[in-house]
């Protein structure tokens, strides 16, 4: 496709684009910016015109991108699933990441960062929960186990009993208390070792507040 630009003209929907016309037909649409340059009786020669498209690609794949980016905090690997699954050609994702990488908008491991603190502070998990989460991310393992290093599994399954004895109240029974609690903190990936001695220390909590068990 080539020819003389005979007309632009703004997008009636979207005054961010603009529709180009080529020989006094319609050639092709473009984001008003990049535009910008372009003159009625400039010519274009194919070469031109597709650059100005893949061009216009990038741009409307790097916005999209980014407005995915505007909801929460995400993985590489999950920017790069969402343009796939919009379709998007995989040498203009992999131009958009780069992008997006240079910028400071992804980051995996202040992402997995991210994450791991999210989760303590709404919903703490124990280290194998948050590897899998992390690992289903698309974040690589060195990036997981230097995150993870700093992890404190006995904190959060304290504060995860915490939250879920209080709905355990009513249980009067402490072997039945213990099962429960405990089977909800394996649940969360806590291990056995830092299960045992926080389920214990709950039941003691409750004893001191003469909150105390059936024999």
């Amino acid at each position: 496709m080539d020819g003389t630009i005979t007309a632009i003209t703004v997008q009636e929907r979207n005054p961010e684009r603009v529709n180009v016309y080529l020989n006094g037909q319609y050639a092709f649409s473009l984001d008003a910016v990049m535009a910008a340059r372009l003159r009625p009786g400039q010519s274009l020669s194919a070469d031109d015109v597709s650059q100005l498209q893949t061009q216009d690609n990038i741009s409307k794949a790097y916005e999209r991108a980014v407005r995915y980016l505007g909801t929460r905090p995400r993985s590489v690997a999950e920017v790069r699933r969402k343009l796939c699954d919009k379709g998007i050609a995989p040498s203009i994702i992999e131009i958009v990441i780069h992008r997006l990488e240079e910028m400071g908008y992804v980051d995996d491991e202040a992402f997995a960062r991210f994450w791991v603190q999210n989760r303590g502070e709404y919903s703490p998990r124990g280290q194998a929960a948050l590897r899998y989460e992390l690992r289903q991310k698309g974040i690589d393992d060195e990036i997981i186990d230097t995150v993870l290093d700093d992890f404190d599994a006995t904190d959060a399954a304290l504060r995860a009993a915490r939250q879920k004895a209080r709905t355990l109240r009513n249980i009067r029974d402490k072997h039945i208390f213990k099962q429960k609690l405990g089977s909800y903190l394996a649940r969360r990936g806590f291990s056995y070792d830092v299960v045992q001695p926080v389920v214990n220390l709950l039941i003691e909590e409750r004893e001191v507040e003469n909150d105390t068990f059936e024999e």
